[in-house]
């Protein structure tokens, strides 16, 4: 038995923030039902931050929970634990800021990242500490299987980017408005990427742990798909600017490295008759359930990804709610689903009988259902704007908006049942972390 009190509260911390996310979203939603976005108890324009941040947080939290946990548990030697400590207080130090930024409308930063800059410096020491904790404890790298190299890349370039993301407090990029525009919609692009090697590491961790395959994680295809991922890290951002009057050759590379996650895409239809046995021996292990989700929502969202890289078409859908769907898609069906899936390896819940069972699995059919028709109400939407934007459609603005109420009345009511079924897993998993022995002392073998 060892005993994981740390990464246990990292991970309550990270179900919070995912609670908060889908409530914070779901009172921003009555934007669409009120005439004044100002009208609700707190404001669309403070709700939406608050939505994003909880959300975004919660996720990359819970990746870095889970592998705090994974390493507590397989590490051939665990040292260096207060400095998980640390890593912990220096996030709710950011986090009590950042809300309090938000709450008293005192902003200061860009897009997405709207809190004053000053809450970003104890996220930033945070990933310094977990990178010296993560290697005090995974020994040589020689040795490494794909997801320690994934989750090291990951944190690295986490830090390197969020550095990049507040270069325009200096003057000389401020003072260039192309360049300014392009580092910062390069970074929005290219950190989702490091937070992904995290996330998809912990996806290879839960395979290779759920299967008993150790050898899988030291294949060598699995090494060529990570470097793939890794490579489109680094280079495929440049669609997020293709609108931006830079470079050509940046455009062009772009295009190329983004074509090259059709081999992914290829991969998944090739492997699908083994998927579907897999589905079928595992099916009844939430923790697989959630991976299995989180499988053939990287289908869909990366298919839509493809098109958007497209030129011609991501000229008409970029800032509509193509893009939003697309966002939605892959941190609630991809990234929220695989952290949820390690939440529930890592948590070991203890369905009491058969009923809590049933429950449970009828929840999570619910949000797989709900999320779908909550991405085609977006992409109605976004198909919507797109023609009124490219001038096809030939009506103004207002009739645009009266032929997109359809979609808008869906988008409530399917985003109504996305935020009761999703906050419900969340807040299950929140309060067994608390109940269940497992939380703090966990067995070596799954």
């Amino acid at each position: 038995m060892i005993k994981m009190k740390s990464g246990i509260w990292v991970l309550r911390l990270a179900l919070l923030l995912l609670f908060l996310g889908v409530l914070f979203g779901f009172l921003a939603s009555f934007a669409y039902r009120l005439s004044d976005a100002k009208s609700d108890f707190i404001g669309f324009l403070k709700l939406r931050p608050l939505h994003v941040t909880s959300a975004y947080f919660g996720i990359v939290l819970g990746g870095l929970a889970c592998v705090a946990l994974a390493i507590q548990r397989d590490a051939v030697q665990r040292s260096a634990t207060r400095l998980l400590k640390v890593h912990l207080l220096l996030w709710l130090v950011a986090l009590v800021g950042i809300f309090y930024s938000y709450l008293t409308g005192d902003f200061g930063g860009r897009e997405y990242w709207e809190f004053k800059p000053i809450w970003a410096l104890p996220i930033l020491l945070s990933y310094f500490v977990f990178l010296v904790y993560f290697l005090k404890n995974v020994g040589s790298y020689k040795s490494w299987p794909v997801y320690y190299w994934m989750w090291f890349t990951g944190i690295v370039f986490f830090a390197f980017i969020f550095i990049e993301n507040y270069l325009w407090l200096f003057p000389y990029f401020r003072e260039h408005l192309i360049a300014d525009m392009t580092i910062q919609w390069k970074v929005n692009g290219s950190i989702v990427g490091a937070v992904n090697q995290i996330i998809y590491g912990l996806a290879f961790y839960l395979m290779t742990k759920i299967s008993g395959n150790e050898k899988m994680g030291h294949s060598k295809l699995i090494f060529a798909m990570y470097f793939l991922g890794l490579f489109n890290l680094m280079f495929n951002w440049g669609h997020h600017i293709y609108i931006l009057p830079t470079d050509r050759y940046i455009h062009h590379i772009s295009y190329i490295v983004s074509m090259t996650e059709w081999v992914i895409l290829i991969r998944i239809f090739y492997n699908w008759n083994q998927q579907l046995n897999e589905n079928r021996t595992h099916y009844y292990f939430f923790p697989y359930r959630f991976l299995m989700a989180a499988d053939y929502w990287v289908i869909i969202n990366l298919a839509i990804a493809l098109l958007m890289s497209i030129p011609a078409f991501n000229l008409y859908t970029h800032g509509t709610q193509i893009t939003v769907a697309h966002a939605m898609g892959t941190t609630i069906g991809i990234n929220t689903m695989i952290v949820l899936g390690g939440a529930f390896y890592f948590i070991k819940p203890t369905f009491e009988s058969g009923k809590a069972l049933m429950r449970m699995t009828l929840v999570f059919w619910t949000t797989q259902i709900a999320l779908l028709l909550f991405l085609i109400t977006l992409a109605g939407m976004g198909i919507q704007r797109a023609l009124w934007q490219a001038g096809i459609s030939g009506a103004a603005f207002g009739q645009m908006m009266l032929k997109s109420r359809p979609w808008m009345i869906g988008f409530i009511i399917t985003g109504t049942l996305l935020f009761v079924s999703l906050a419900s897993v969340v807040l299950y998993l929140l309060f067994h972390s608390f109940k269940t022995k497992a939380t703090y002392q966990l067995h070596r073998k799954v």
